[in-house]
């Protein structure tokens, strides 16, 4: 009786398709990884970001906030440097004597722009490597079956009589190829569609804190003004 487990067709398949099986699990087990990081990034990420905005509208001036995300540069959520970031270009500027209102809002904007740029380049890292596992696992996958499948029918040509028995074990193991190409591809569809649902509501959240953050600072602008200084 023939055996028809997983590990028994794969012994006994070709060893392109033994290639293949391997590297797509491989990628497999790299994708996965990158799942795990990129939870545990983004979870810490959001943690960072409440506990910031937590603090921000607690009631504590822009100086103190601002003293603080120095300090604690190495260990500050993406807002926290997006804050530190616009708050850094408008004291430059204001030491420069710059006492347009357009001047310093602007200067302040495009720092936090660009800080804002760098945080969602490091947030969606490993993204793209999870989109092409999704989309490249099931054709490495197809290529080992078509593969198997043409050595199973070579193999078979020189027989005169070719029966179902005969037939079915070069099948089966050149259909695993697929299956394991399914394997490493539908868990990393899964993880990019949530994590970019996840990455957008931080992108949303940050550039909403921005907008907030620069209309405290027209005000303050606004408020030294009309006092003379």
């Amino acid at each position: 009786m023939n055996d028809f487990s997983i590990v028994q067709l794969l012994l006994n398949a070709s060893w392109v398709v033994q290639a293949v099986v391997l590297i797509l699990l491989l990628v497999s087990v790299f994708s996965w990884a990158a799942i795990f990081r990129k939870i545990l990034s983004l979870s810490r990420v959001k943690n960072l970001n409440d506990e910031f905005e937590r603090e921000f509208w607690s009631g504590k001036s822009l100086n103190e906030l601002f003293a603080a995300a120095t300090q604690n540069a190495k260990l500050a959520g993406p807002m926290e440097r997006i804050f530190a970031s616009g708050m850094r270009e408008y004291q430059k500027l204001r030491e420069r004597r710059i006492s347009d209102s357009g001047l310093l809002m602007d200067g302040a904007r495009r720092a936090m722009r660009a800080s804002l740029q760098r945080e969602m380049d490091e947030i969606e890292s490993n993204l793209s490597m999870l989109a092409s596992v999704g989309s490249v696992s099931p054709y490495v996958g197809l290529f080992g079956t078509v593969w198997g499948i043409m050595h199973a029918f070579t193999g078979l040509a020189a027989l005169q009589q070719v029966t179902l028995a005969k037939v079915a074990p070069g099948i089966a193991e050149a259909l695993v190829a697929t299956a394991i190409g399914l394997f490493a591809a539908i868990p990393a569809v899964l993880a990019y569609n949530r994590f970019s649902r996840d990455i957008d509501r931080v992108a949303n959240k940050l550039e909403t804190f921005i907008e907030e953050f620069s209309n405290i600072l027209q005000r303050n602008v606004g408020s030294q003004v009309a006092a003379g200084r």
